[in-house]
């Protein structure tokens, strides 16, 4: 039975034609004899109508059955009109029925509503069913239609795809990787490839330019809402280009995604943002400015204050930082202890603030406050009764990550209360720069690459490498949108003297070390290397907003869950004796 038409494609221009339908029974319903069914496939809904010869055999048809029909297009009474449709106004009266399957009961509703209210885990067991409700199939329509949006715009912009290997080798200074044992090679091991950052850069010396991929990479890390052990990259590379030019380049990419995608215009250039300055507006290198309260700093007017506190943070070359969250002086004690253990995480001995209700501040730290420097509280954090003004005193970056999450904890208090909407269409973007090339590890007592090693210092900076490498920025920029890190890159270094300085002489590590792991690469920039520089962007993140889910697993066909595995394969699983024995590997099961 051959079909010609999806269910959504029959109108009344088809009336009096004979069609033929395949899909899925979504209902079945008896009027008095005359059994209807609603045939759904991927496109739509269509009603369908057997009586005479074929109602006995309909009549036996269960939900999610998988049936083929012929029939002839008719128009539907009046009364039975189903404007929710788009096929409400016709019905097909069947001639004939092929019964492919008949469906067990499902484990739980498959319409939207049922099914999210149903435990993930069992969605997940049952993906193929999961799959077919409406909200998860256009999931993986739009995943579609943003990824061809963005092959379409690269080749537009003369890029060519290229596959990378997913098996690489190992390089533990990175991300924890996942290890493929050799059975060719006994006691060696591939990792499956966390990027294909060294590959795409020598593309760039073998001439290719300008390069794309949608990258399949695999990292060993704790899994979250907005991440898995496998991801999908958007990753790209090109020659004699400079920031200017990577900006531009992908604000045209973005703004295609989501014109082609949703029909929204984005407007460009996207704001740009110093990495100090975020860190010391929001107290976090990804910002949602969406949310208007910004950190304040507030050392000059504690630096002489009779609050010891603060006077001897400001005076150890730390700082005084504060916010107002403005409204949320009905805060709960509950909900205060919260805010103190998450700061204390960050390192804060407590957390300091004032309530400021009936015209009255309420704190254990507003005695030690003068009527200066209340005033200039006032002033500069336009306290209003009803606010909740919190403070950090602490070395700068800690100052500023312990407001900079107490600031996003308390926009969600604000959320709950109905006292602040983010809107989920509000598209903020903004590209943060100027990131410092180097963090100091203390740990480990030695310098880590900020962001990796390959990053190009800022020009005017390079000098610094010798004396004061955490004083060097690094020509890394990262695409922010709502909060959230959609993608992050940088000029590449392309020179294979200062890529070596940046292993050996900066970071430390043993120039046999640096031989073995990047030999290669460190060879191929002697064969003339041109300067480059790209970008990788997550398209599981990308995708997850435009469909307005906090999940990236609602757009990854079969993701695994926050334990790593795969429940509707059951994986992973042990393996047989021989298959170990094959790769010349033993396992060391630890005790439960």
């Amino acid at each position: 039975m051959k079909r010609t038409h999806h269910c959504a494609q029959v109108t009344k221009a088809n009336l009096g034609a004979t069609v033929s339908l395949a899909g899925w029974v979504d209902s079945v319903r008896d009027h008095g004899g005359i059994i209807f069914v609603d045939l759904r496939d991927r496109e739509g809904i269509t009603q369908v109508k057997f009586d005479s010869h074929l109602r006995a055999q309909a009549a036996l048809l269960k939900d999610e059955s998988v049936i083929g029909i012929v029939g002839k297009v008719e128009l539907r009474p009046a009364d039975m009109v189903n404007k929710n449709l788009p096929t409400s106004d016709i019905e097909v009266d069947a001639t004939e029925l092929v019964v492919h399957n008949i469906s067990d009961t499902p484990p739980f509703p498959l319409d939207d509503a049922g099914g999210d209210k149903v435990n993930e885990d069992l969605r997940l067991t049952y993906r193929y069913l999961d799959l077919r409700r409406p909200k998860m199939r256009k999931n993986l329509i739009t995943r579609h239609r943003a990824t061809k949006a963005v092959r379409d715009y690269f080749d537009a912009q003369q890029f060519i795809e290229v596959e990378t290997p997913v098996l690489f080798k190992s390089t533990p200074e990175g991300a924890r990787e996942y290890l493929v044992p050799s059975r060719i090679h006994p006691g060696q091991f591939y990792a499956l490839s966390q990027s294909p950052q060294q590959f795409k850069q020598i593309l760039m010396v073998a001439g290719v330019e300008k390069y794309f991929q949608i990258a399949r990479c695999f990292r060993d890390e704790d899994l979250r809402a907005d991440r898995q052990m496998e991801f999908t990259q958007i990753d790209v590379e090109a020659s004699f280009i400079d920031r200017e030019g990577i900006y531009t380049l992908f604000e045209g990419m973005l703004k295609k995604v989501w014109k082609d995608v949703i029909n929204h215009d984005l407007p460009t250039p996207f704001p740009r943002l110093a990495y100090q300055d975020a860190m010391n507006r929001y107290g976090v290198d990804k910002p949602d400015t969406r949310i208007a309260m910004k950190l304040v700093d507030l050392s000059d007017t504690f630096k002489a204050s009779s609050f010891k506190v603060f006077a001897s943070t400001v005076a150890a070359g730390g700082c005084v930082k504060a916010f107002n969250a403005m409204g949320l002086a009905d805060v709960t004690q509950g909900e205060i202890t919260a805010l103190e253990e998450i700061a204390k995480s960050l390192g804060a001995k407590g957390l300091a603030f004032i309530k400021v209700e009936g015209g009255e501040w309420k704190s254990p730290i507003v005695k030690f406050f003068s009527e200066a420097e209340k005033a200039e509280l006032t002033q500069r954090l336009k306290i209003t009764d009803g606010d909740l003004v919190f403070f950090a005193a602490a070395p700068w970056e800690r100052a500023c990550a312990i407001l900079g999450r107490t600031r996003l904890e308390a926009t969600q208090l604000l959320v709950k209360r109905g006292k602040l909407a983010l809107r989920a269409d509000q598209w903020n973007f903004l590209w943060v720069v100027d990131f410092p090339l180097m963090s100091y590890d203390e740990k480990r007592g030695s310098y880590a690459a900020t962001h990796h090693p390959f990053t190009a210092p800022v020009a005017e900076d390079a000098a610094l490498l010798d004396t004061n490498p955490k004083a060097v920025r690094g020509q890394h920029y990262d695409v922010v949108l709502n909060g959230m890190e959609l993608g992050g890159g940088s000029i590449r270094i392309h020179q294979p003297a200062l890529q070596k300085k940046i292993f050996e002489d900066v970071l430390k590590i043993p120039a046999d070390v640096v031989a073995s792991r990047f030999g290669y690469l460190l060879k191929a920039f002697t064969y003339g290397a041109p300067p480059h520089g790209g970008i990788a962007f997550g398209l599981d993140r990308l995708v997850a907003l435009l469909c307005g889910t906090t999940s990236i697993r609602d757009v990854i066909a079969f993701p695994k869950t926050q334990r790593a595995q795969d429940l509707m394969a059951q994986s992973p699983t042990p393996v047989t004796a021989k298959q170990l024995k094959d790769l010349h590997i033993s396992t060391v099961v630890p005790p439960q």
